[in-house]
């Protein structure tokens, strides 16, 4: 298993998270931390003194968090990959359970769980079990996830070019349901995810419509498939947050009636 750490100007925690997976108690993980193009002084000092130390690290310029993610996994050996952020810990109960279930279950390429928040706001972020409609909606299964190196492979990677960083994550959930992967859900704490009053996440704000447009250009062909499971099923996905489904079936429709012409 090998835990990956992209860290961009976030040396202030790194010695955090990587005493996190020091401190599983386990001699099968495998660590490697990706200098994204740092430009603090701090963290550039942290990642110097981490080399000097034998720990694995890459340097490299700033690419994003995408880029950092694979240049990462590309330098690992795991067959079972886990992300973590520099400004994250990592919490290791969960380990075995996860291990096994991907040892004993083909069909199974993610496994993935609940975080304890901490920072700005507190308290346990309860994930619950999957649900492809909510997956279809909106991204709500945390990065920190644990999955195999050949859901990595066959999605060719993280996506760099989704007009906003910080939603790669959702992207890839997506490319690992439309290769026909299986989710399972752990109800247990996986990693401590650090709050803060600017992140990545927040900044995606006001970018909506163009993730929506990202995604329905990409992964059309797997809502298109869904609905038409859903419907076979007489399952409605009207009430589903925001709509995004809809949103995307009619910006697919659209798509395929000007490449193949309106019915007359």
């Amino acid at each position: 298993m090998s835990v990956v750490i992209p860290c961009f100007n976030h040396g202030e925690f790194l010695r955090e998270a990587i005493a996190s997976v020091a401190n599983a108690g386990r001699d099968d993980l495998e660590l490697i931390v990706v200098d994204d193009g740092s430009t603090d002084e701090r963290t550039n000092k942290e990642i110097g003194k981490l080399a000097a130390e034998g720990f694995k690290v890459i340097r490299q310029e700033n690419k994003g968090l995408a880029a950092a993610r694979n240049a990462a996994i590309i330098a690992s050996q795991g067959e079972y990959i886990f992300p973590l952020d520099a400004d994250d810990r990592l919490r290791h109960g969960w380990m075995g359970s996860a291990i096994r279930i991907l040892d004993s279950n083909p069909q199974v390429g993610v496994v993935y769980g609940d975080a304890e928040c901490f920072g700005t706001r507190n308290g346990r972020w309860r994930v619950g079990p999957f649900d492809m409609v909510r997956l279809l909606d909106t991204n709500y299964i945390h990065a920190s996830a644990l999955f195999r190196r050949s859901v990595w492979e066959q999605n060719r990677g993280y996506d760099g070019t989704m007009p906003v960083q910080g939603l790669e994550d959702w992207d890839f959930w997506l490319g690992a349901l439309e290769h026909g992967w299986q989710f399972a859900y752990i109800p247990e704490v996986f990693f401590d995810y650090r709050q803060a009053e600017q992140s990545m996440i927040t900044r995606a704000k006001g970018f909506e419509s163009q993730v929506e447009a990202f995604v329905a250009m990409k992964h059309g062909l797997l809502y298109q498939r869904s609905w038409r499971r859903l419907e076979q099923e007489h399952i409605s996905v009207k009430g589903t947050s925001r709509n995004l489904i809809r949103l995307l079936k009619s910006r697919f429709r659209e798509k395929f009636l000007t490449r193949h012409g309106r019915p007359k």
